[in-house]
Formats: C-alpha cells, structure tokens, sequence
C-alpha cells in the first residue's frame, strides 16, 4: 500500500482486508487518508458503534452478496441484537 502513496498524491481510500486497528495504524502513518469497511459494514449495520465499542463483528455471508434478494443485506443482527441471542444461547 505504501506504494500507492508514492505515485498519487491525492486522497487515498484503503479497502479490502483492514481490520479497525490496521486502518487506524495505516492513517497515522499516512499510508492512506481514508479506509471503506464494504464487507464489514454489510454485515455489520452498527459498524461504527461496535469498532468504538471493541465489541465483535459479524461474519459477512458472501454466499448472498449481489443476490435477488434482502437477505444478507437487511438481515445482520445489531450489537444489542446479537447480545440478547448469545444471552438467550447461553441459557439453555
């Protein structure tokens, strides 16, 4: 990636692969100025609060990406979502 930055001076938006901790490793060194979570925002529709939370993703289902239909778009539980179903998992 740091290649990148030698030949475009302009703004640079990292993807594919960037986990929150390596994208805010790649800001500061300034390998990049902005980093897209695709995936990761599919799966994940509070993706902001659980990277500010440290809190676990959703594993992104590609098996339904560019499907005929909402699921796998619409479907991924939230963090609260995903906390009372492993609550409720854990109980029985």
């Amino acid at each position: 990636m740091h290649h990148f930055r030698h030949l475009y001076t302009g703004t640079l938006i990292l993807n594919v692969g960037i986990n929150a901790e390596h994208a805010a490793r790649l800001i500061s060194e300034g390998t990049g100025d902005l980093v897209a979570f695709g995936r990761d925002y599919i799966a994940n529709p509070d993706l902001a609060e659980r990277i500010r939370l440290d809190a676990p993703l959703n594993e992104p289902r590609p098996e339904y990406f560019y499907g005929n239909s909402a699921a796998g778009y619409t479907d991924y539980p939230t963090l609260p979502q995903s906390q009372l179903i492993q609550e409720r998992s854990n109980v029985r």
